[in-house]
């Protein structure tokens, strides 16, 4: 713990002492960062920033609940394009719509959800359609 400043002595004297004292410990040796730029500071002013950088370093998101289900809608028919047989697409898009269809009933939190169930058969088709280009390339 640190000690107390003691009366009569100024503030910025008694700040001074504590900084020089820890510099000869060598506190302030082989800090991670040292002599290396700040980072952010060209950025505009975010007081969150440190919530930000903690979820970067852990590799952490977060997205409402509707934006996730977007992501994953989107994620599911790049997947489904890229299937190997037309029983895995069928199988990606039939889980998606479960999903799809879940959240319209439940109304989940975030911005309007903007999604209905796709059409298996358009998506098939689509896949199919993907398929002879491949052949052909």
């Amino acid at each position: 713990m640190t000690e107390r400043k003691p009366r009569g002595v100024s503030f910025e004297t008694w700040v001074d002492k504590q900084i020089r004292e820890a510099e000869e410990r060598g506190a302030f040796d082989n800090l991670p960062g040292a002599g290396k730029p700040l980072t952010g500071l060209d950025q505009p002013y975010d007081e969150l920033w440190w919530i930000r950088e903690k979820m970067d370093r852990e590799n952490v998101s977060y997205l409402p609940p509707t934006l996730a289900l977007r992501k994953e809608a989107e994620d599911a028919l790049t997947a489904a394009s890229r299937a190997g047989s037309e029983r895995e697409v069928r199988r990606i898009v039939t889980e998606i719509n479960v999903r799809i269809r879940e959240a319209i009933r439940a109304e989940p939190e975030g911005p309007p959800l903007n999604l209905v169930p796709f059409d298996v058969e358009s998506v098939v088709r689509q896949w199919r359609g993907g398929q002879g280009r491949k052949a052909r390339e």
